[in-house]
C-alpha cells in the first residue's frame, strides 16, 4: 500500500506573516513537519503544496519535491479539502498513483513521528476512511462552556443527562488538532469533508497538539523545543 505525505503551507498568514519559514529554535517551522515525514518508515515520498516561492525554496532545500498550488487555493477561504484534491490529482498525474493520503501541516512542529504511525496503523485496524489527532479538550460545552440566549441569560451548551457538578462528571470530550491527517486517497477523491465517513482518532498529548497561529502559539512551541521537554 503506497502512501504519499503533504505539506500544505500557504504564503499569506494573517496571524503571523511568514510563519511556515520563520525560524523556529533554529531552522525554518516548515523543516519540522519535513523531518517528522521521513522518520515515519511507511511513508514513502514526500511533497510541499505551496502558492509562495520562499516556501518551496525552503522545501527543496530539504529535499523534498514541490507542487505548486493555484492562486484561488490559497486562500483564506479556499477549503483545504480542495487543495488536497488537488495535490492527489498533481502526484497521480506526474508520479503514477498511490493509495493513502497523509496530511502533516506545517502549524503543528511539536508532533512525534509516532502520532503518524499511530494515525495510520488506526486507519488500517478500523477500516475507516479517515483518521484524524485530537487532544483532550480543555473547556467542556457540558460543564463550563454557556451561550447567551436572548432575554440575556445563560445555558449550558450541551445539557447532560442528570446533574453535573464536577467537569469529572461530564462526558470526556476532545479538541481537533493538526497534528495529523491519514486517509484513503479514493475517499478524499469521493467525499468533500472529513466527517462524509467514517472517522476514527488517535489522541495526542496536549504538549505535541500545538497549532501555531500567532506569535503567542509560536512562543510557546519553541519555549517547549528549547526546554527539553519535546522528543520527537
Amino acid at each position: 500500500m503506497k502512501t504519499i505525505a503533504f505539506i500544505f503551507a500557504r504564503g499569506g498568514s494573517k496571524g503571523l506573516p511568514g510563519k511556515n519559514v520563520k525560524p523556529l529554535n533554529g531552522k525554518p517551522l516548515l523543516q519540522y513537519s519535513i523531518e517528522t515525514a521521513r522518520k515515519v518508515l511507511q511513508i514513502e515520498d514526500v511533497f510541499v503544496s505551496t502558492d509562495c516561492e520562499i516556501i518551496a525554496e525552503v522545501a527543496k532545500a530539504n529535499g523534498v519535491k514541490v507542487i505548486k498550488r493555484p492562486e484561488e487555493l490559497a486562500t483564506d477561504s479556499s477549503p483545504e479539502w480542495l487543495s488536497w484534491r488537488h495535490a492527489i490529482e498533481y502526484v497521480t498525474e506526474h508520479y503514477g498513483a498511490f493509495d493513502r493520503f497523509v496530511s502533516l501541516p506545517a502549524t503543528s512542529p511539536l508532533r512525534s513521528y509516532v502520532d503518524v504511525v499511530s494515525a495510520l496503523e488506526k486507519l488500517d485496524s478500523t477500516g475507516a476512511d479517515i483518521c484524524i489527532s485530537i487532544t483532550p479538550a480543555s473547556r467542556s460545552p457540558y460543564f463550563n462552556m454557556v451561550k447567551i440566549l436572548p432575554d440575556e441569560s445563560l445555558e449550558i451548551v450541551v445539557k447532560p443527562e442528570g446533574l453535573v457538578n464536577r467537569r469529572q462528571d461530564a462526558p470526556e470530550v476532545f479538541d481537533i488538532t493538526t497534528v495529523v491527517y491519514v486517509s484513503s486517497v479514493c475517499f478524499i477523491k469521493e467525499q468533500s469533508s472529513i466527517f462524509a465517513g467514517k472517522v476514527v482518532a488517535t489522541v495526542v498529548p496536549k504538549i505535541r497538539a500545538v497549532d501555531i497561529d500567532d506569535i503567542y502559539d509560536f512562543m510557546f512551541a519553541e519555549s517547549v523545543l528549547k526546554s527539553g521537554m519535546y522528543d520527537s
